[in-house]
């Protein structure tokens, strides 16, 4: 059965309500913060938004969750050396945030540790802090990593910190 209201929130959602939420000020807080992370653990994390699905997408009734796997091989997070990458993906049409881990971290963290941290995010979200949101999930990943991968010291920077916009 379709879903009507979330077509319409898919459809009138446009770039400069991403733009909005996420100004280069927000994204630059978000970068510096996965970067600063990632100096106490051997993980990396990505952050990607994504303001709508498409039409084919929302016909073929795409879940939030189905779209951060797709967007988590399409940013290739599943090409780090440990099998360490995380995903933050948020949909804001659904106002719904997915964490997508690699093999090696979700074995140790499991689902209930990324919903945990999603429904923190998405406590700020709905009171339209996104910036603390995203802030907040990211931390709570980078704690979650170091504890399962501590900093090996000096070590290369596997994918981009830049966060995502689609």
């Amino acid at each position: 059965m379709m879903n009507w209201r979330r077509w319409f929130n898919h459809i009138q959602m446009g770039s400069w309500q991403v733009n909005r939420a996420f100004p280069a000020a927000r994204l630059n807080a978000i970068e510096q913060t996965i970067q600063t992370g990632e100096i106490m653990h051997g993980g990396e994390v990505r952050f990607a938004v994504e303001g709508a699905l498409n039409i084919a997408a929302l016909r073929h009734q795409q879940t939030p969750h189905q779209r951060a796997v797709e967007v988590f091989s399409l940013l290739r997070m599943w090409d780090t050396e440990d099998r360490n990458g995380v995903l933050i993906y948020l949909l804001l049409a659904d106002k719904a945030v997915e964490i997508i881990a690699d093999r090696g971290v979700h074995a140790r963290v499991g689902t209930e540790g990324w919903t945990t941290i999603c429904q923190q995010m998405e406590s700020f979200f709905r009171a339209g802090d996104y910036e603390k949101g995203v802030i907040v999930g990211i931390e709570a990943v980078n704690g979650l990593l170091a504890n399962y991968y501590p900093s090996p010291g000096q070590r290369a920077n596997e994918l981009p910190n830049t966060p995502v916009i689609l």
